[in-house]
């Protein structure tokens, strides 16, 4: 018998016939009888409409450097206010944030913030940005829409960092209100999203051209280099070429090293070769900007120009040690645009990360 289920109404559900309730929202659609909760935990069915449990609350709240999300050409350097739920709407045997993603009870959501007090935070703190982060922000779509605007009402930029899992409707509301985005692209394959993920790829590339080409979200991309399951050169040149083709060369991709974890604890993590090999081959399929990730590794994690070859931004981890580029995102040498958003000089966060406290309200 299921327990009562407590939360605020959410958007995008539908009645059926059959007396279930159809959640919208992501496309599981899962079907629910009263008190039922659907995959992702915190959406459930209450009183003949759908809710969502974790509404102004937090598994806690810290301020990292933007470079972390990953975002590289997003006001770098910059500190990004960041904070997650619980629960997620895709199975992923490789999670990395596992302890909060798969929760299965909000005891790990014990801090509480409404959208006001967030956005007053990031800005009393110096932060240019609020990112959704650490586990994935389509799930409580309503919190992080209220969020956002209070965060635009005063300026300040929010960030989804998400594996862009969402069914159409509920994706143009979710993403007219952030500024910058990434997303996890896990594999290439039908068959890595069923087996590991419990998901489809097709879903998460609608999301990927949908953002490329009907908003102005600055995005990049991401994909977790798993030995044995994802890490094929094929594979990594399939990718590279559907990003060029479809995306466009200025995408940044970035190919992070996997560590054990969740339920793979029986693989290796991922060699600096193939890590190196990646980053190769979207270079040679014509891609400006790739990226290598969970390494210490200057060289793949700086930015060059396309044009010269000039280090645009040297990177050191999240540390800036090199910055080239005019005002207007120019390369100081050649004058050619660096795709991405720029203000000027450069943030000094650094690789500081710092746990926050966040007031119930504003």
């Amino acid at each position: 018998m299921e327990q009562e289920i407590a939360g605020l109404p959410g958007r995008y559900w539908h009645a059926l016939p059959d007396g279930r309730i159809q959640c919208d929202l992501c496309p599981r659609y899962c079907r629910l009888n009263e008190g039922q909760r659907g995959l992702c935990f915190v959406r459930g069915r209450a009183h003949d409409e759908i809710v969502l449990t974790t509404y102004g609350r937090s598994s806690g709240f810290c301020i990292d450097p933007i470079e972390k999300k990953p975002l590289n050409h997003f006001l770098p350097g910059t500190p990004v206010l960041s904070f997650g739920t619980a629960g997620c709407n895709l199975t992923c045997k490789f999670c990395q944030n596992w302890d909060i993603s798969k929760a299965r009870a909000l005891d790990r959501v014990q801090d509480h913030a409404s959208p006001e007090a967030i956005a007053q935070a990031a800005l009393a703190s110096g932060c240019r940005s609020v990112a959704f982060t650490y586990n994935d922000p389509v799930i409580f779509l309503e919190y992080a829409v209220d969020v956002a605007q209070a965060c635009r009402e005063r300026g300040i930029n929010t960030v989804a960092v998400s594996a862009g899992y969402i069914a159409p409707e509920p994706r143009r509301e979710f993403f007219r209100h952030m500024d910058a985005a990434n997303i996890d692209l896990k594999g290439f394959t039908e068959g890595f999203y069923k087996n590991l993920c419990s998901g489809k790829l097709a879903a998460v590339l609608d999301t990927l051209a949908y953002l490329k080409h009907e908003t102005k979200v600055w995005f990049e991309i991401t994909t977790l280099l798993i030995p044995g399951e994802n890490d094929a050169p094929a594979e990594i040149e399939a990718l590279s070429r559907w990003v060029r083709e479809n995306l466009g060369r200025d995408v940044p991709l970035h190919f992070t090293a996997f560590h054990p974890d969740w339920k793979m604890l029986d693989k290796q993590p991922t060699p600096r070769a193939t890590l190196d090999m990646a980053r190769r081959i979207g270079r040679e399929q014509g891609l400006r900007y790739v990226y290598t990730g969970n390494i210490h590794d200057p060289a793949g994690q700086s930015t060059y120009c396309d044009a010269c070859g000039t280090v645009l931004i040297g990177r050191d981890w999240y540390d800036l040690n090199e910055w080239n580029l005019t005002a207007d995102g120019r390369c100081q040498s050649c004058a050619v645009f660096c795709a991405g958003v720029f203000d000027g000089a450069p943030g000094q966060w650094g690789r500081r990360r710092q746990a926050i406290r966040i007031p119930a309200s504003a």
